[in-house]
């Protein structure tokens, strides 16, 4: 089982792991916090944060981080931000919510990232199973909800995995006129995507040049002033 009482605990614990890791002292990250544009991030403000103050209770007061210091932390220690929330391989759980268990750390990697819905009730029959309360009157369930909100995490990495497709097809069709097919095949599924990013009210990011002129003049987009007209290399 975890240590760690709060999430702040657990990211001021991180931050001192990955300083200690890069054989920083806390002079040297609050110069690198500097460098990034936050010279607030102190080193007396640092210490407050990885070990915190004796309140008048007794009790110790960490500070705790506010997301756009998570952010320039992350950078600063050379570390993706969310590891610092969620350390992978090096914690058996870590705190969700103060109504629910705390989870294994890819779990709510998984959560934070909308690759996976939420499961704070149970468990039931040894499973959490996702909230199906309905929170509108409409009747849309809280997973339903949940599912709508994070539907461009699976868009956008389906966009570029399509956009390196057809951006290969399209130097293979250059080179080979018999290719010239799937050429068209891989601009057909690229523009299936970017026409469901257009139905979800999402921007497509820009795609290159040559791709998007192709896709409009054969035709393929629902929208064609959907995507950046300025392209890119």
């Amino acid at each position: 089982m975890h240590s760690h009482q709060t999430m702040g605990d657990l990211i001021a614990e991180q931050i001192r792991r990955h300083r200690q890791r890069l054989g920083m002292n806390r002079r040297d990250l609050a110069a690198e916090c500097a460098r990034l544009g936050r010279p607030d991030l102190t080193f007396a403000v640092l210490t407050t944060i990885e070990t915190g103050r004796t309140g008048k209770d007794g009790k110790t007061v960490r500070r705790p981080v506010t997301v756009d210091e998570l952010l320039v932390l992350g950078l600063a220690l050379a570390t993706p931000p969310l590891l610092l929330l969620l350390p992978l391989g090096s914690e058996g759980t870590v705190p969700t919510v103060p109504a629910a268990d705390h989870r294994e750390p890819y779990t709510v990697w998984q959560w934070m990232t909308g690759e996976a819905t939420p499961t704070l009730e149970g468990p039931l029959d040894g499973r959490y199973v996702p909230d199906s309360r309905q929170i509108t009157k409409t009747g849309q369930t809280w997973a339903a909800a949940w599912a709508t909100a994070a539907y461009p995490v699976s868009l956008y990495p389906e966009l570029a995995r399509r956009r390196e497709t057809a951006h290969k097809a399209r130097l293979r069709a250059a080179l080979d006129p018999s290719a010239q097919t799937e050429y068209i095949d891989r601009l057909e599924e690229l523009a299936q995507i970017v026409n469901d990013m257009h139905r979800a009210s999402l921007t497509a990011p820009a795609l290159p040049t040559e791709l998007g002129e192709d896709l409009k003049r054969l035709g393929l987009l629902d929208h064609p002033d959907q995507i950046d007209p300025r392209g890119t290399e």
